[in-house]
């Protein structure tokens, strides 16, 4: 970890020391990051030691650097930010993440492409599956995960994309010793508690006629894809698929004040349950305030309501409420949790509407154990 910490805190350096030698970087750097209220649809490249915060990292270091720009610079044209993003972290809690990311519009927005590349050495707590699990049941579990997903999206016809969900991924977990984490170990609901590698395929659909795709303050967005999953190498007989249904939606309620409403539901399909495949309630985007994991099961279903005030140009404050559950088989209105909190906005891009967010969120209280709460920071909208 130390040495990992060495060679992050070396490669900054070295990244900002011929930055740093022109004097005016510096003040360059804080009239783009404060002051500069450019409108037009210039690139714009940021390299910044990156920190984010979660219930199930702790505080995350790193370095980050973000390429966003516009394939049709035309004052007036309907053509949506494009992003490359790379971020290398190491956390509070021994995890390391290495992450590349792309979302490609063409102009007119005629094709949308993503792509991500990802590994991550994740050491978690581990609390059992279903919607009721106890803190008493906590277990560290190792986990590393390489994953590498694509996306390619035509505009069929107005607002409405069609294309193919494509990638693989590998999960490998080691829980400890022969005496360590029994409950992990023997827990009947865990299939392939070894991990497994995988191949993924599918349709994806998307409506999309939000007016912006960073900081939206109107439109509806709907996505869905059907993942097929078929194993490959040692895991060579699972097959399954995964169903993944995303909504999202904008009113502007004032100049300043938008209403942003957000429901996810996701399904494991198929005779088996592989633990790494299970949908997990809780992370920076929604059910903030939920250990990532610390619920989850075949199925998932959360929604929440977000209210957006807009301070100035460059700061806004946030309040959110939702609620949501895992399931094995069918939903209960009665295993709702809840979910609530607030938060700033900083806009480092004005023009584009690209922000870095600070969030708290509550969850519920399990009898006899402490409320679930957490701290978040993160790029972007939460939705």
């Amino acid at each position: 970890m130390k040495k990992h910490l060495i060679l992050l805190f070396i490669f900054i350096l070295s990244t900002y020391q011929p930055l740093f030698a022109q004097e005016s970087f510096a003040k360059k750097f804080f009239r783009k990051m404060y002051l500069d209220k450019d409108s037009t649809k210039k690139s714009n490249f940021v390299v910044v030691p990156a920190l984010a915060s979660s219930p199930e990292t702790g505080f995350e270091f790193g370095g980050a650097s973000l390429f966003s720009f516009y394939t049709d610079t035309v004052r007036r044209s309907i053509t949506r930010v494009s992003n490359l993003y790379g971020y290398a972290s190491l956390t509070t809690k021994g995890q390391e993440k290495v992450s590349l990311n792309a979302s490609y519009w063409e102009p007119q927005n005629t094709w949308h492409y993503t792509a991500n590349i990802s590994f991550y050495n994740f050491p978690f707590d581990f609390y059992g599956v279903g919607n009721n699990t106890k803190k008493a049941n906590e277990e560290l579990v190792d986990e590393k995960r390489t994953r590498i997903v694509i996306t390619a999206q035509k505009l069929i016809s107005q607002y409405f994309y069609a294309g193919l969900n494509m990638g693989g991924f590998k999960y490998y977990y080691y829980s400890g010793t022969p005496n360590q984490n029994q409950e992990f170990k023997n827990d009947p609901n865990i299939q392939d508690e070894s991990g497994g590698s995988n191949l993924i395929a599918g349709p994806i659909l998307t409506f999309d006629n939000r007016n912006n795709n960073t900081y939206t303050t109107k439109g509806f967005m709907l996505n869905a894809n059907l993942n097929g999953i078929q194993g490959i190498y040692s895991n060579s007989s699972y097959t399954g698929g995964f169903l993944n249904i995303d909504y999202s939606q904008f009113f502007l309620l004032q100049k300043k004040l938008v209403l942003g409403l957000n429901a996810k539901e996701q399904s494991l399909l198929g005779g088996r349950s592989p633990f790494y495949l299970l949908p997990q309630l809780g992370n920076d985007a929604l059910m903030r305030g939920y250990y990532t994991g610390r619920y989850r099961d075949r199925n998932l279903l959360a929604g929440q309501a977000e209210l957006r005030y807009r301070l100035s140009e460059r700061f806004g404050v946030v309040g959110f409420l939702g609620t949501g559950e895992v399931a094995n088989n069918a939903f209960s209105a009665s295993q709702l949790k809840p979910n609530y909190g607030g938060g700033l906005r900083y806009f480092f891009d004005i023009e584009k509407g690209l922000s870095i967010r600070a969030d708290y969120g509550f969850g519920e209280k399990p009898a006899g154990e402490s409320r679930e709460q957490g701290f978040y920071i993160a790029l972007g909208e939460a939705f």
